[in-house]
């Protein structure tokens, strides 16, 4: 039987613990309506937090009997490991602003969320914000524990100077097949025009495989999940496909093995990067940079082709006092009228069904950003299931070993990861 993480192991062992917070924290029912000051937790990402600032600004001139207070989410780790320490420690904030969704399951299991299903019209107003991409998000009861706000789906960002210096076209590469993206690399790197065509982060964390594998296997198999209705779908033909399409990449020494210290592309020591577009907003005055979808063996058309979300969420936690308060600044931070500060201060999505129909000024003076709009139309998250974090590290584990370092058959790493997530999902 496949051992669990340590993150699984301490959700468990706490759960005495919890069992006791829940009986002193605060009255469900009483919370449900309760109006008054709440904390919100914000990213540390500098445009992030300016535009965090300001709409607490707009809430507290409005409500100044519901004061808001803005925080940084508290240093540790990960993100997702101070959050869980605090929902243990039952002093979260009312709403945090990036909560990723494979933690979803976990902080569920921690007694950590309150259901948003509970407050009225909560259901209707997240499909209608969200539109059907919405459902990716419901717990497996059905219920939304998080309320999916920003999207940054994942594309490959290109310096147009290095392909120029290698000879490439830098307007138009010829980046849609396996084939094609693997003669590029190997122009860049053996040209002398960059150490790295792409340098993904090698190393064994659980999320990094939403940087590599994961955009291509969502690509290849046209919109699958890594996992759906319970079962593991990437030791499968596209799944075969786009780990050898990594392993072509790593034995051929196009993607670095060693981690770096610091950010490859921004440095100019790769050619190529797998991000959203977050990552404008920090290479716009260092990187000419360029824009393509993630490639398929058979270099499908940019509209046909499904990428990861890398999606955040705002999720709001049972230590909440004031919850109808809490609901009622989710909605107002995830308003059209908020979600367009948002997308002018930040350049990531907000994860609504028609962005340039609905910000029309804004991309026309942004046009960069508009392949990205559009690819948010095609997105597939995490699978939101219990044991997600465990069943992505074993993932990782698997994918490290196999195609990062060559030390197990790609088939059979895929086969042997795709028995122990089986596995962790029958646990749970």
């Amino acid at each position: 039987m496949f051992r669990r993480t340590a993150s699984a192991l301490l959700a468990l062992a706490m759960a005495g613990a919890l069992a006791a917070c829940a009986r002193s924290g605060p009255d469900a029912a009483v919370a449900a309506g309760a109006h008054g000051p709440i904390t919100v937790w914000l990213s540390n990402n500098a445009q992030e937090a300016a535009w965090g600032e300001q709409m607490v600004a707009d809430w507290n001139k409005l409500h100044p009997d519901q004061h808001v207070t803005a925080q940084n989410i508290p240093a540790g780790k990960t993100s997702e490991e101070a959050i869980s320490a605090s929902v243990i420690a039952g002093n979260t904030a009312c709403l945090v602003f990036n909560t990723s969704p494979a933690s979803v399951p976990q902080f569920q299991k921690q007694a950590g969320l309150v259901n948003l299903d509970d407050f009225p019209g909560a259901e209707r107003y997240i499909e209608d914000r969200s539109g059907s991409l919405a459902d990716q998000y419901r717990s497996e009861d059905g219920s939304f524990r998080q309320l999916p706000w920003k999207s940054n789906p994942v594309m490959i960002l290109y310096n147009k100077k290095l392909f120029k210096k290698a000879g490439l076209d830098p307007d138009h590469p010829k980046l849609a097949t396996y084939d094609q993206f693997l003669d590029a690399s190997r122009t860049l790197v053996h040209s002398g025009a960059a150490k790295a065509a792409i340098w993904p982060a090698p190393s064994s964390e659980f999320f990094q495989s939403w940087f590599d594998f994961y955009p291509a296997f969502i690509a290849e198999s046209g919109g699958k999940a890594l996992v759906e209705k319970g079962t593991p779908q990437f030791d499968s033909p596209a799944g075969r496909k786009a780990a050898d399409f990594w392993r072509s990449l790593y034995a051929q020494k196009l993607a670095p093995q060693e981690a770096y210290p610091g950010d490859a592309f921004g440095d100019g020591k790769a050619a190529m990067a797998t991000v959203g577009p977050w990552a404008i907003a920090a290479y716009k005055d260092s990187v000419d940079w360029g824009v393509v979808p993630v490639p398929t063996s058979d270099g499908r058309p940019a509209s046909a082709v499904h990428t990861f979300s890398d999606l955040k969420s705002v999720a709001m936690f049972s230590a909440c006092m004031n919850r109808a308060t809490a609901w009622d600044v989710m909605k107002f931070a995830t308003s059209r009228s908020q979600d367009g500060k948002f997308l002018a201060a930040t350049g990531q999505m907000p994860l609504r069904p028609d962005l340039t129909g609905t910000y029309p000024d804004w991309f026309a003076k942004n046009p960069g950003y508009k392949v990205f709009a559009d690819q948010t139309r095609r997105v597939v998250d995490v699978p939101n299931v219990a044991g997600s974090i465990d069943m992505w590290q074993a993932f990782r584990d698997a994918w490290t070993k196999s195609v990062v370092f060559g030390r197990q058959p790609v088939d059979s790493a895929l086969r042997d990861a795709a028995g122990k997530i089986s596995d962790i999902l029958a646990e749970y």
